[in-house]
């Protein structure tokens, strides 16, 4: 073999040695670091979910809301892909003290 074909062999073989360590750091690492949100329960992190058009019985989907892909941005993060936290308000009145 020729020098070029080794240092494109192995170079292609350094990039897949690569991905299998950060493959591995990733599932290894949890999603919910310090500071990030956790993914969305009903996207899985994705911040897209079957269209409405792909539930047709006929098979065919494209729509409108998803350009033809059969996936929508999901409704309970916004796309977002993260958790999004629910704004409360609380009131807390004193306690009555009977005279």
């Amino acid at each position: 073999m020729s020098p070029i074909v080794l240092t494109q062999l192995a170079t292609g073989l350094s990039v897949l040695a690569g991905a299998v360590i950060v493959k591995q750091a990733m599932d290894q690492t949890p999603m919910m670091g310090s500071g990030r949100a956790p993914r969305c329960p009903s996207c899985n992190g994705t911040g897209r979910i079957a269209c409405i058009c792909s539930r047709w019985s006929d098979g065919d989907f494209g729509c409108r809301t998803c350009a033809g892909s059969g996936r929508m941005g999901c409704s309970s993060c916004g796309g977002s892909g993260t958790g999004r936290p629910i704004p409360a308000q609380i009131s807390v009145r004193p306690p009555s003290h009977p005279s």
